[in-house]
């Protein structure tokens, strides 16, 4: 299961067993409307033929039901991540999926259009962070699976909301949120506090738009 493996030996402990009581779910809820679960879908991609020109900054603009957020993409650290991200968003691979793990406090989890966890574009790409690399609040990474290699990643991408620092740097750097971590915020209040990150209420990706300068 794509995930962000190392961390549930710590959620475990940390969080296993704890729930979202109703109002407490109706309140972190404000702002993010009742929306229709998109129907889940599995779709395959071919991966990008040329990589992103470095001189350039590039930027998803992430359209949400409960607003957008923008993410400064990391082309330097990984360049075969970047480019593939902006060829699936330019697809529109991304659009109408929802984030299918929330964990209040750690991540807000999506990219997948099976919503399973399990889905992918059909390839990968390998980016391996720099060891000094730090998961800190508004930074932006792939998810993978438990025995994948340091810096695989398909489409499944993780905004981390909180405490993190227990992450090794084995996740592939897309990122970081510029703007619109507020709505990041209010999106990661809305799901069960356990391992699995149930959501509370559906949060739908509408679109990922691309822009360079």
């Amino acid at each position: 299961m794509a995930r962000v493996a190392a961390a549930v030996a710590a959620l475990a402990v940390v969080v296993a067993g704890v729930s979202v009581g109703t109002t407490a779910a109706a309140t972190h809820a404000a702002g993010c409307p009742k929306v229709k679960t998109p129907k889940p879908r599995s779709e395959s991609r071919k991966p990008p033929k040329k990589p992103l020109d470095a001189h350039r900054k590039w930027t998803a603009t992430v359209k949400t039901s409960c607003g957008s957020f923008t993410i400064r993409l990391d082309v330097t650290d990984s360049p075969h991540l970047a480019a593939s991200f902006v060829s699936l968003a330019r697809s529109h691979y991304f659009d109408n999926t929802i984030f299918h793990r929330v964990v209040p406090g750690f991540v807000i989890q999506g990219g997948d259009p099976t919503a399973t966890g399990t889905g992918g574009p059909g390839y990968s790409t390998t980016d391996k962070p720099p060891k000094s690399t730090k998961y800190t609040v508004g930074t932006v990474a792939m998810a993978a699976a438990q025995n994948d290699p340091p810096g695989k990643a398909g489409s499944q991408f993780f905004v981390v909301t909180g405490d993190a620092s227990f992450l090794m740097p084995v996740y592939a750097l897309l990122g970081k949120v510029t703007k619109g971590m507020a709505v990041v915020q209010k999106i990661g209040k809305l799901g069960q506090q356990t391992e699995a990150g149930t959501p509370t209420r559906i949060v739908v990706i509408r679109s990922v738009a691309i822009s360079s300068s």
